[in-house]
């Protein structure tokens, strides 16, 4: 059995296929810049080099046609026996995985305001990809399922309850596939059983989230009702004090401009121009004062909710770095240790510089007097996708 999983951008589709039961890839690959005049993608099969293709994409159905052409004429979809998709928010309506049709598309698109740069593409791909492949039962994988459970006292806002249940105003976190998957990943790695440990999980990428994992469930996380909430992020702000979106409003600025400034404008490239950290890493090791402040910003908040969580569990077994910025950056994980050095953390230099590319497990990077394992774990959303998806349509 192969499943293949679609994770649909704002202007990329992410895909693979891949055997949910032994996790072996038999191909993967990215079609980007869609809707741009040059557009790119790339597809690399098993036992066979990366093959690449410069040519534009109107729309999500012109991208996920040529990677279902190139698939196909490969004989990679004739086993195919599902199709997941990443799907960001689900809302109080799906805390987990469903098989889609039309009802749970029209409810999805009601939930696009909650997610606004990414449920709209997750619906884009669904709908070319169910076009495409209508005989495959197509599953969404939602973000918020893993944090479906989450303690009432940290899912719960101080607002008016009322309000709250007319509007379903709650946490529900995100990138839960990438959590769920890091802190197993993490357990496996280090020998140990999930249930007894206690993990912090740093997603840092464009998008950046931390969660607290506490014997396999999650207990806590930095996003809230939207991804807005929690560390700073490429183009989104992480916490603002609400007040200050009330003083905007007063001074003219309406609800699509302020969601235009939060989702777009603000975090990195809001402080420096660029929402790509090795370009603001860049700028700041030039000197760069604007790019030295965005990443004093960003590790400080970062050390922030490590120390909250650390509070929340009780104690803290292992801290692991995930996802494009947390498993590249060097310098910003010896600057996060080093800030937290008071919870017993000690980074060894040697193997934090030394972290093998492309290495499917874990890498420890604590030294070892270290108190707390430090990790670099890559993570594998499409792995976790396919198997959730899998296991929702077999009997």
């Amino acid at each position: 059995m192969s499943a293949l999983v679609i994770n649909a951008g704002s202007s990329s589709v992410k895909f693979q296929v891949v055997d949910p039961a032994t996790g072996a890839v038999r191909a993967k690959g990215l079609a980007e810049r869609i809707g741009e005049t040059e557009g790119a993608a790339t597809i690399e099969q098993e036992g066979q080099g990366e093959q690449s293709t410069s040519q534009p994409f109107a729309d999500h159905r012109a991208a996920l046609a040529w990677v279902l052409d190139q698939l196909g004429g490969a004989g990679l979809l004739a086993d195919v026996e599902v199709v997941g998709h990443r799907t960001v928010h689900g809302g109080r309506r799906f805390d987990r995985p469903v098989v889609l049709d039309d009802e749970t598309l029209a409810v999805l698109r009601e939930l696009s305001p909650l997610a606004p740069l990414h449920n709209p593409a997750n619906i884009e791909g669904i709908e070319a990809a169910r076009e495409q492949l209508p005989e495959v039962p197509h599953v969404s994988v939602f973000d918020t399922g893993f944090f479906a459970e989450l303690p009432p006292e940290v899912r719960t806002y101080a607002i008016d309850t009322e309000v709250a249940q007319e509007y379903a105003v709650q946490r529900y976190g995100f990138h839960g596939a990438s959590h769920a998957y890091v802190s197993q990943r993490a357990a496996e790695d280090l020998g140990r059983d999930p249930a007894e440990l206690k993990v912090i999980v740093l997603h840092l990428g464009n998008g950046a989230s931390a969660a607290a994992v506490d014997g396999g469930r999650p207990v806590d996380c930095s996003m809230g009702m939207t991804p807005l909430e929690g560390l700073v992020m490429g183009t989104r702000p992480g916490d603002i004090d609400p007040g200050v979106l009330l003083h905007l409003l007063r001074h003219g600025l309406d609800a699509d401009e302020l969601d235009d400034l939060l989702n777009r404008r603000s975090g990195l490239k809001g402080l420096t121009g660029t929402n790509d950290m090795r370009e603001v890493r860049a700028a700041a090791t030039a000197g760069d004062e604007r790019a030295r402040l965005a990443l004093d910003v960003s590790i400080h908040r970062i050390v922030r909710y490590v120390g909250a969580f650390h509070a929340v569990m009780g104690g803290l077994d292992a801290l692991v770095f995930t996802a494009g910025v947390g498993e590249n950056n060097v310098e910003l994980r010896a600057e996060v240790c080093e800030r937290l050095a008071v919870l017993g953390i000690r980074l060894d230099a040697g193997r934090n510089t030394s972290v093998p590319r492309g290495r499917p497990g874990s890498t420890v990077v604590s030294g070892d007097d270290s108190q707390v394992a430090v990790l670099v774990t890559p993570t594998n959303e499409e792995l976790y996708i396919a198997r959730a998806a899998a296991a929702t349509v077999t009997p």
